[in-house]
């Protein structure tokens, strides 16, 4: 990889695969060392890389992020980071995940919430991982991946809590947002397009067990904007907050770039809300780039 990147698409995958006499599946794992040098872990130094498969034949990259000065629940996983990029280049399905270690219970959680998780297919790259055994009841193309159902045999998700025609975790979403009337005072150098950025990330957003969706904006110096969803978890403390999502989209799309470039963020989510991300969002955001305004709108059900 000569550059930052997080997303090859399915032509240069197979292109790459071919130049290495491999199939795609077989180089998935040769790119989890690339994944790895991209992770930003400035409190533990250990650097975990996370590379996926999508349906379409395109390939994701997913890191863990980490905030010094902050509370350690406040961390990005690199199987959440993962998921996220999925979720922002809008493919629909991951069908084989390539990680530098064991998934943690709290990713294998995390994981649950996409449509078929039992049968998703990990190959640990770490050699001196336990769990990483061979399931022989796979084709012998991915003979080495082994399905979550090993890690996560007694699954809890959304099978438990939702009704089967819930969209799940990289699904369309229509939550029917539009924002109130009560705009905050002040001014974001493209607040108009943040706050509408913010609005549709709400509007794209997994909380179908709080039924509190919520979409945050960050706009850079050069006024790119970038967006993250929050995406809820049916065991709650897995849920990725919308400010972590939008750092995700940031971190993925910025060529490495400093969080001190981020000058400005807008928060929606419902004034009635029983869970709240503004207090949280602003904690991480104030940390990481002080200068940063931010602000909060809220929306309604349509």
């Amino acid at each position: 990889m000569d550059r930052q990147r997080f997303v090859i698409d399915a032509a240069e995958a197979e292109q790459l695969a071919k130049q290495s006499g491999k199939t795609v599946l077989q180089f998935l794992p040769s790119l989890v060392k690339s994944a790895q040098s991209l992770a930003r872990p400035p409190i533990s130094n250990y650097h975990v890389g996370a590379v996926g498969l999508g349906s379409s034949g395109r390939i994701f990259f997913g890191v863990n992020l980490e905030f010094p000065g902050l509370p350690l629940n406040h961390s990005v996983h690199a199987e959440q980071f993962l998921i996220t990029n999925f979720s922002l280049n809008a493919e629909p399905r991951i069908k084989y995940l390539a990680v530098s270690a064991a998934p943690c219970g709290h990713c294998r959680q995390f994981l649950q919430e996409l449509r078929g998780a039992p049968d998703i297919k990990i190959l640990i790259t770490s050699e001196d991982e336990k769990e990483n055994t061979t399931n022989h009841n796979c084709d012998d193309k991915d003979h080495e991946f082994t399905p979550l159902s090993h890690f996560l045999p007694h699954r809890f998700g959304p099978d438990d809590l939702l009704e089967k025609d819930v969209p799940l975790l990289l699904e369309l979403h229509r939550n029917g947002l539009s924002l109130c009337s009560d705009f905050c005072n002040g001014n974001i150098n493209g607040d108009d397009d943040l706050k509408y950025a913010a609005l549709d990330a709400a509007n794209a957003s997994h909380a179908p067990y709080s039924k509190c969706p919520s979409g945050l904006a960050l706009v850079d110096v050069d006024g790119n904007i970038y967006k993250g969803s929050y995406m809820e978890s049916a065991a709650y403390n897995p849920s990725l907050p919308p400010a972590q999502a939008a750092i995700v989209a940031y971190v993925a799309s910025s060529g490495g770039a400093g969080y001190e470039r981020i000058v400005g963020a807008v928060l929606v989510e419902k004034a009635d809300a029983v869970i709240k991300q503004e207090h949280t969002a602003r904690l991480l955001l104030q940390c990481i780039s002080p200068k940063c305004e931010f602000k909060v709108f809220h929306c309604k059900k349509n």
